[in-house]
C-alpha cells in the first residue's frame, strides 16, 4: 500500500495561475465558513470553541496529501461531533481537562485504525452498512443535536440529559425561565442562515450572524444582563503534544473510536463521490480515503485536535466557489491559522446562542424524510432498517443505534446469502430462450422435467437451502418427474460444503431414478466439480451449454447419441 503524497503533487503537475485564483477563493470562502462551524460543533461536541479551530487546522493541512478528492473539506462535522459527546460523555465531564484529552485520544486512536484498514486495504467494508442504516441514523442524529441545542437557544442553564425523553421533558419544565434577548438572538439567527440557504448557498450566513452576535452583545452590553458569551478564548496555534497513551484510556475511549472510524469514513467517502460526480467523475479510492482520514486524525491529534471527517456543506462550496485541487484546503488552513494567531481574541463576545443556531440550521436538512418514503415504495425491508435505526439512535443513543445498523446490516446480508432468490424455467415457444414462470405466464413447461436456476454461489451457508428448494420443488410435481435440468449460469463458485452437498443431492436423485443434468456451468464452479469428479459421476452426456439443448435432449431419447458427441469435448469460460 502507497503512502507516499503522490496523488497531491500529480494534481500539481501543469498547475497554472487560473487554478490558483480558483484554490485560493476556494479556500478563502471555506474558511470563513469553517470558523464559526467549527466553534459551534465543538462546543457540541462538549468542548471549549477554540478546538472547533484545531480541529480545522492540521487536519486540512495533511488530508490533501494523501487522500484522492480534490475537493473535500476536513474537519469538525455535527455528526461526529455528537458521537464524541455521546461517547465519552459517561466517562468525564464535557469541558473538563479529562474530557478533551479523552477527545483529541479518540482522534488518535480512530486515525490509526483507518490507517490500518487503508494498509491492508479493507476499504470495501464501507459496503456492509446500507444506505438505509445510514439515513435512518442520520435523522436521529439530526434530531438529538438539534435538541441538544435548543436550551443554549433559550438561553436555559440546563444539565446534560441521558436520553430524547429527558431533554425534552427538561426544556418543557424550564421553559418558562427562558432568557428573552438570548431567544431573539438564537432565533434571528436560525432564521437568517435558513432564509440565506435558500437564496444563495455560498453566501457566509454563519459568519455574518457570528459578527452581528458579537457586536451587539459587545455594543449593548448585553452579557451583563445575562446573554452566555463564549468568554476567553486562548491566542495562538495549538502546542504539539503527544496523546495520552494510557492503556485504561484506550480500552474506555475504544468503541466510540471504532464507531467515529466508521462514520467519518463512510460519510467522507459518501460526500467524495457525490462531489467527484460533478467534476467529470474522477476516480476516488476508498483505501486512499482511509489513509487521508487516518493521517488527518492522527497528525491532528498532536495538535489537539478533536475527530474530524468531512462536511459536506464546505466539500460542495468548494466545489462551487472554484477549487481545482488541494490546495484549496491548504489555503484554508492557513486562515484558520491566521485566525488563531490575531483574531482568537474578538470572539470574546461571541453569544452561544449563535453558535447553537449555526447547529441547528445545519442539521436540519439532516431529517430525510423523503428517503423514507422512497424505501417504503420500494423496499419495506429497507423501510423498516431505517426506521428501527432511527428510533434506535433516538431513544437509546447514538451509539446503540449505529451498533443495531450494524448488525442489520450484516444479518441482512447473511439472510440473503443464506436463502438467495431461485427460479422454476419455462420455454418460450418459438425461442431458445428460458424465463421464470413467475414471471412468464405463457413459458411452458413439461410434466416430465423441472428446470431451476439457483441465483448465487454455494456454499456452506446456503448449500443445505439449496438441497431443500430442490426437493421442494420437486415434490410439488405430479406425475413424478424424469428430469432435473439445474442451469448454473447465475453460480459462479462452490465450496467445499457445496461440493458435498450436491454430492447427497446427486446420490438423492439416483435412489429416486431422476436423472440430473447441468447447463451453464461457468469456468470456475466447473472446475471444483471436476476436480470433486461430480462432474464424472453426472457424466458428459449430461452437461450441455444452454437450456434449449438440455430440454431436446431430454426430449428426444433417441437423438441423445448426437448431443452427446456435440459436447463431449466442449467445456464453458
Amino acid at each position: 500500500m502507497q503512502i507516499t503524497p503522490t496523488g497531491f503533487f500529480s494534481n500539481l503537475k501543469n498547475y497554472s495561475f487560473s487554478k490558483l485564483q480558483g484554490d485560493l477563493m476556494a479556500g478563502i470562502t471555506v474558511a470563513v465558513m469553517l470558523i464559526p462551524q467549527g466553534m459551534a460543533y465543538a462546543m457540541l461536541a462538549g468542548l471549549p470553541p477554540i478546538y472547533g479551530l484545531y480541529a480545522g487546522l492540521v487536519p486540512l493541512l495533511t488530508y490533501p496529501l494523501f487522500g484522492s478528492s480534490r475537493h473535500l473539506s476536513i474537519g469538525p462535522a455535527a455528526l461526529v461531533s455528537i458521537l464524541v459527546l455521546s461517547g465519552l460523555g459517561d466517562f468525564a465531564n464535557p469541558m473538563s481537562p479529562e474530557f478533551i484529552n479523552l477527545a483529541i485520544l479518540t482522534a488518535f486512536v480512530a486515525g490509526v485504525i483507518q490507517l490500518g484498514l487503508a494498509i491492508f486495504r479493507m476499504g470495501f467494508l464501507v459496503k456492509f452498512l446500507s444506505n438505509a442504516v445510514l439515513d435512518g441514523f442520520t435523522s436521529a442524529a439530526a434530531i438529538i443535536i438539534g435538541l441538544s441545542q435548543i436550551k443554549n437557544i433559550l438561553g436555559l442553564d440546563l444539565g446534560r440529559t441521558s436520553t430524547v425523553i429527558d431533554t425534552i421533558e427538561n426544556l418543557l419544565w424550564n421553559l418558562h425561565t427562558t432568557h428573552m434577548p438570548t431567544f431573539m438572538i438564537g432565533l434571528a439567527s436560525v432564521v437568517f442562515i435558513l432564509i440565506c440557504k435558500k437564496v444563495k448557498r455560498s453566501f457566509p450566513s454563519a459568519l455574518v450572524v457570528v459578527i452581528l452576535g458579537t457586536f451587539c452583545v459587545y455594543y449593548f452590553q448585553l452579557h451583563e444582563k445575562g446573554v452566555p458569551i463564549v468568554g476567553y478564548v486562548p491566542a495562538g496555534l495549538p502546542m504539539f503534544q503527544m496523546p495520552d497513551l494510557y492503556f485504561d484510556s484506550i480500552k474506555t475511549i475504544f468503541p466510540s473510536a471504532v464507531i467515529i472510524c466508521l462514520i467519518s469514513f463512510i460519510e467522507s467517502l459518501a460526500i467524495a463521490k457525490a462531489v467527484a460526480g460533478k467534476n467529470e467523475n474522477y476516480p476516488i479510492d476508498a483505501n486512499k480515503e482511509l489513509m487521508g482520514l487516518g493521517f488527518s486524525k492522527i497528525l491532528g491529534s498532536f495538535f489537539q485536535a478533536y475527530p474530524t471527517t468531512a462536511s459536506f456543506t464546505r466539500s460542495v462550496i468548494n466545489d462551487s466557489a472554484g477549487a481545482k485541487t488541494g490546495l484549496s484546503s491548504i489555503f484554508s488552513a492557513c486562515i484558520i491559522g491566521l485566525t488563531l494567531l490575531f483574531l482568537s481574541t474578538s470572539i470574546y463576545y461571541l453569544p452561544k446562542a449563535v453558535l447553537a443556531a449555526i447547529v441547528i440550521a445545519a442539521v436540519i436538512g439532516l431529517v430525510n424524510i423523503s428517503k423514507a418514503k422512497f424505501y417504503y415504495k420500494t423496499s419495506k425491508h429497507d423501510f423498516w432498517v431505517m426506521i428501527i435505526t432511527f428510533t434506535t439512535t433516538l431513544f437509546l443513543g447514538v451509539q446503540s443505534g449505529i451498533l443495531l445498523g450494524i448488525i442489520l446490516s450484516i444479518g441482512y446480508i447473511l439472510h440473503r446469502s443464506s436463502k438467495p432468490f431461485y427460479a422454476v424455467l419455462g420455454y418460450l415457444e418459438g425461442t431458445t430462450v428460458f424465463r421464470n414462470i413467475a414471471r412468464f405466464p405463457d413459458a411452458k413447461q413439461r410434466e416430465d422435467l423441472l428446470i431451476i436456476r439457483f441465483n448465487a454461489s454455494i456454499y456452506f451457508g446456503n448449500s443445505e437451502y439449496f438441497r431443500e428448494i430442490i426437493w421442494s420443488e420437486i415434490r410439488q410435481r405430479t406425475p413424478k418427474i424424469t428430469y432435473l435440468v439445474l442451469d448454473f449460469s447465475s453460480i459462479p463458485t462452490i465450496d467445499a460444503s457445496g461440493l458435498q452437498m450436491f454430492d447427497q443431492i446427486i446420490n438423492e436423485l439416483h435412489k429416486d431414478q431422476i436423472t440430473l443434468v447441468l447447463t451453464n456451468v461457468q469456468g470456475p464452479t466447473r472446475d471444483r466439480l471436476t476436480l470433486a469428479g461430480l462432474l464424472d459421476k453426472i457424466g458428459i452426456h449430461n452437461q450441455f451449454l444452454i437450456n434449449k439443448d438440455a430440454y431436446t435432449y431430454t426430449e428426444n431419447p433417441h437423438g441423445r447419441h448426437v448431443l452427446k458427441m456435440k459436447y463431449a469435448n466442449q467445456t464453458d469460460s
